[in-house]
This record gives C-alpha cells, sequence and structure tokens, in this order.
C-alpha cells in the first residue's frame, strides 16, 4: 500500500474545499443558460414559459422576447427595435396570406 504523505493530505483538503465552489459556479452557469435573469428566471412569467403557453410562432415569439428584456439586457432602443422587427415580419406575413 503507498504511504499517504503530508502533501498528499493537503492535496486532497484543498479538492474538498475546492468541489462546493466548484458546484455553485455550475449551478450559477446553468441558471445563465436555462433560466437567465433578463427572461424573468425560473417564474411561472419567465419569457420561454409564456412563448409556449401562448404557442407563439417564432415572429410571435421573438417579439414577446425582446420586449420582455427591455430595460435588462442591452439598449432598451435596440430591444424595441428588434421586437418591432419581428411584430412588423408577422404583420407583413399576415397581409401576404390575405388576412386582415
Amino acid at each position: 500500500m503507498p504511504k499517504v504523505t503530508q502533501a498528499d493530505t493537503k492535496m486532497l483538503a484543498k479538492k474538498q474545499d475546492i468541489a462546493p465552489i466548484t458546484a455553485i459556479r455550475e449551478e450559477e452557469e446553468k441558471e445563465l443558460v436555462n433560466h437567465p435573469a433578463h427572461y424573468g428566471g425560473d417564474t411561472i412569467y419567465e419569457t420561454i414559459k409564456v412563448i409556449e403557453a401562448w404557442e407563439l410562432n417564432f415572429n410571435l415569439g421573438n417579439t414577446v422576447k425582446y420586449i420582455s428584456r427591455v430595460g435588462k439586457k442591452g439598449e432598451r432602443l435596440e430591444q424595441l427595435r428588434k421586437a418591432q422587427f419581428y411584430l412588423n415580419r408577422e404583420i407583413e406575413t399576415e397581409v401576404a396570406k390575405g388576412r386582415n
């Protein structure tokens, strides 16, 4: 059986101290991907949940997405212009289909 040195013990202790920190970072990163705060976080009002509940198509879903993050991510006017772009595309699609 190999002899465990003091250096081995210190290294093991450091690894055990790092493990909880690593787990916290991984959880924070997961939240940034799965439930970012600028989309409402993990609530019933989270943007993706609203889009899915309302069964919105791509253009309308993006309109809601950009409106929901106004003031939370990027420049306000940029977010509003993006929302307007997708809303205009949806209107053009409806007009092209002859819907009023």
